[in-house]
């Protein structure tokens, strides 16, 4: 990458890893928090656990959208001040009630689409892959920094002191965009990295990506669901002080990054991805039944907590690159913006619905129904098709190609590597689906250029 294209996907990675630390930060010692809230009951407390994946799944896309009209800065601007308002209110609630208000304003300051958005505007289209790829990077480290960070700070600062310093890193965040992140010269709707609203019943009736979505939702239900009780069960089977889980939450994370690029590798390089997605399926049911038949137990505890963290992180670098292969090339923003919708709808059914068992069975009847959530998706896992390893290439087009787009998009298919070609004309793009092993790059673009 170039050093402006540099600058700018690790400065919006930056924007969107200091609003993700806050909330993940959250997970591993709110259930505790919540209990002494006034009107608190289990229910509840999951309730306020997942809200905010309710309304940033609701309004990411309308966010995505909204940026296209009124810039993307303003919008990242917009919702980080709502992410931060909705932190202060969380951080002065005594009440259940108010704290669900003030997550529920959290998610609603919806900017993951718009990042995206701006890393697309910022890059070129030989680049973008590699820029996504920082973002997607500074996510998943975000996510097990903040497991292990989130009980030391509690610890010192308080849960409170948490919500609180969210507010800080929203204005970290805001000075991120207006003073490091570079302007984009024009703002227009990118099909590899945006939702296009045309696109969205295509992709809603591609039983493939259906399959996926679902497979995201289940992830992210587990998790939530299983952060109402694992914690609790840390402390009184281990011992633990208060906020003492972090010392558990980092060797877990650790073998399951060690299991997670192995996997990886095969899965891509090697090109098994199916079984090792079945594989990692299956581990998220054995750690469930663990979790269930005997968490209790110091040792099935801990290895149950393993085995689902290094099926959970498999996962979480599996689906979006599935996301990639079975898209339609044109409509690869649209399917990524509607996954990314059903990860945080999960996330919110989770909270509810495993608030809800907490509260009529206790964590045994949590674990059994994200067993059977994890069963379902299992089963779903095992008849997905075997996936086509193809990615998408974004080849820019020559003016002379805009009024015979059909034919250069037939010409394209016949390049060496080539399975799905699409040209749109106004955006003077073509998206073409490929084997990476077999594209030649350099005949797609020689055509693509011809006048």
């Amino acid at each position: 990458m170039q050093h402006q294209e540099f600058r700018a996907a690790a400065s919006l990675a930056a924007v969107f890893s200091v609003r993700l630390l806050g909330l993940f930060m959250i997970y591993p010692v709110f259930a505790a928090y919540a209990q002494d809230l006034q009107g608190a009951t289990p229910y509840l407390i999951g309730e306020a656990l997942g809200i905010y994946g309710l309304t940033q799944g609701l309004l990411q896309i309308p966010f995505g959208l909204l940026s296209d009209r009124i810039g993307r800065k303003l919008m990242i601007v917009i919702g980080l001040i709502l992410f931060a308002i909705g932190s202060a209110i969380a951080a002065q609630s005594v009440t259940i009630g108010g704290v669900i208000a003030g997550r529920a304003l959290q998610g609603a300051g919806a900017v993951g689409s718009v990042i995206l958005a701006l890393v697309a505007d910022l890059t070129s289209e030989e680049n973008r892959t590699k820029a996504m790829a920082t973002v997607g990077i500074s996510i998943g480290a975000s996510f097990m920094i903040a497991l292990v960070a989130g009980p030391i700070l509690a610890a010192i600062i308080g849960v409170r002191g948490i919500f609180w310093l969210m507010v800080v890193l929203a204005a970290v965040g805001i000075a991120i965009t207006q003073f490091v992140v570079p302007t984009p010269r024009t703002v227009r709707v990118h099909r590899d990295a945006e939702t296009v609203p045309g696109m969205i019943g295509s992709v809603l009736r591609n039983a493939e990506l259906l399959r996926l979505n679902f497979g995201v939702f289940a992830l992210h239900a587990m998790l939530t669901a299983s952060f109402l009780v694992v914690p609790g069960l840390l402390r009184e089977t281990l011992g633990l002080a208060a906020h003492g889980d972090w010392m558990v939450y980092l060797p877990v994370l650790a073998v399951s990054v060690v299991v997670m690029v192995p996997a990886i590798i095969v899965a891509e390089k090697y090109r098994r991805m199916k079984g090792v997605f079945v594989a990692s399926v299956a581990c998220l049911v054995v750690s469930q039944v663990l979790l269930y038949a005997g968490a209790s137990h110091l040792v099935v505890l801990l290895f149950a907590l393993t085995v689902f963290f290094s099926g959970f992180n498999v996962m979480e670098a599996s689906l979006p690159s599935l996301i990639t292969k079975v898209a339609p090339p044109d409509a690869k923003g649209t399917a990524a913006g509607l996954y990314s919708s059903m990860q945080f709808i999960g996330i919110f059914a989770g909270g509810v619905i495993g608030g809800w068992a907490d509260q009529h069975g206790g964590s045994s009847a949590v674990f059994a129904l994200t067993a059977a959530i994890a069963l379902v998706w299992l089963l779903a896992a095992v008849t997905m098709k075997q996936p086509s390893y193809l990615t998408t290439r974004l080849v820019v087009i020559g003016e002379g190609h805009a009024a015979d787009a059909e034919t250069l998009a037939a010409r394209l298919r016949q390049v060496p590597g080539v399975a799905e070609a699409v040209v749109i004309a106004e955006e003077k793009l073509a998206y073409l689906k490929v084997d990476s092993k077999r594209f030649d790059a350099a005949q797609a673009e020689a055509l693509a250029g011809a006048r």
